[in-house]
């Protein structure tokens, strides 16, 4: 099974002590769930975070602004969402055992 389009939406360089909704740091905290549960599954065989960069799209009740789902912005800089992934796939890559 490939896990594909999960994320959650960020505004970037908004940050918060707790994990509230539209945070870098909330994007962090709920790709690493994810990534947990993922790591408990062995049919689990691969992942694709949704997506690499914003893009505009309609506002609405569950969208701040564009889609913001994304770990890059739109001008292609890192949100913390990217270095967190980073480190993970290397990881993934380095370790032969893993899945």
């Amino acid at each position: 099974m490939i896990i594909t389009e999960y994320g959650a939406d960020t505004l970037s360089g908004v940050h918060s002590v707790l994990d509230q909704p539209w945070t870098e740091d909330y994007q962090v905290a709920l790709l690493d769930t994810y990534h947990r549960v993922f790591d408990c599954i062995p049919a689990v065989v691969g992942e694709q975070v949704w997506n690499f960069a914003d893009f505009q799209t309609t506002s609405g009740a569950f969208r701040v602004d564009d889609n913001r789902k994304r770990v890059f912005t739109p001008d292609r800089c890192p949100k913390a969402a990217a270095r967190i992934l980073r480190t993970r796939w290397r990881n993934q890559a380095s370790d032969t055992g893993s899945r």
